[in-house]
């Protein structure tokens, strides 16, 4: 995401320096700066300077933003990218707020495709930040209407993580119509063509209808995994609401199907891992390293 977003900078004459543990030859082929100390990143830029961190949630950000704090000025802004739980983003925004550096919280959706050519981005902070900020994001947006300023510090995560909610629940509810439209009846149905139907003019039509028909076309559907994997933000949110005692019976339960992908092969299962391998690369079948992100990735409870 954050190198796609980078490339997109640069085609619209956004300059860019990215920190990063090693060179990447691949951006800096494209013309983006790479360094791999914080003298440097911090140097090059302008002032007040704009970061945005595009890294996994929970203890890496906090590690990186002390590690960065020291060669930042009043006024500078930090935006976190990634999906952080949103009480952590009004924690390190207090904090930061005492160093006279504004934190903007900036839920980032659109997945590999949509860093790349126009981002959709729901951003929660103090407006003084905001208004540093605010052009830059406006000019990666898809268009006018893929940037809002949500409210104050938190309130972007949140939203971001409402969205993912809802995420969940129309994958599964996709997903489930495949296994409808594929098991025990006799009609032999072309999917390709029925999700390319869908996707014209349908009242469901939408992304994930056109993403199926992709991914029907690009992978042998039999041969994909039903094990799915994910970060867990979703499970956050159950659990919010549960607090709230506000009702969400279908997110829940696509969140509770979602862990029946992972001990039974479905065709429900292997329609959403096509999807979310179709709009941010998902893997497909078990992946340690986010199984490693989905147990430390939120650091404040609920």
């Amino acid at each position: 995401m954050g190198g796609n977003l980078a490339l997109q900078s640069i085609e619209k004459n956004i300059s860019v320096i990215g920190k990063a543990l090693r060179t990447k030859p691949e951006l800096e082929r494209k013309g983006i700066k790479v360094v791999t100390d914080y003298d440097s990143f911090t140097s090059y830029l302008n002032t007040p300077r704009v970061i945005y961190l595009s890294l996994p949630a929970g203890h890496t950000v906090d590690t990186v933003i002390k590690e960065l704090l020291p060669y930042l000025t009043e006024g500078d802004v930090i935006m976190d990218g990634g999906n952080s739980f949103y009480l952590d983003s009004i924690e390190r925004e207090q904090n930061l707020h005492e160093h006279g550096i504004y934190f903007l919280d900036c839920g980032t959706s659109g997945g590999l495709e949509g860093a790349r050519h126009g981002a959709c981005f729901m951003v929660g902070g103090r407006m003084e930040g905001i208004k540093i900020a605010e052009h830059i994001l406006k000019t990666l947006a898809i268009n006018n209407d893929g940037y809002v300023h949500t409210g104050p510090p938190g309130s972007g995560h949140f939203v971001k993580l409402v969205h993912n909610g809802i995420e969940f629940g129309m994958l599964q509810a996709i997903g489930e119509g495949v296994s409808l439209l594929l098991e025990k009846n006799d009609f032999n149905l072309d999917l390709v063509r029925i999700f390319h139907n869908w996707s014209n003019g349908s009242v469901i039509r939408g992304w994930l209808v056109e993403l199926m028909e992709k991914g029907l076309k690009e992978q042998n559907f039999r041969n994909i995994e039903s094990y799915i994997e994910d970060t867990g933000e979703v499970n956050w949110l159950v659990q919010d609401a549960i607090n709230k005692e506000i009702p969400i019976p279908v997110i829940s339960t696509s969140v509770m199907d979602l862990f029946k992908s992972r001990i039974k092969d479905s065709a429900t299962y292997k329609s959403i891992a096509l999807m979310r391998h179709g709009f941010g690369g998902h893997p497909f079948g078990r992946d340690e390293h986010i199984i490693k992100e989905r147990e430390k990735s939120r650091i404040r409870k609920i």
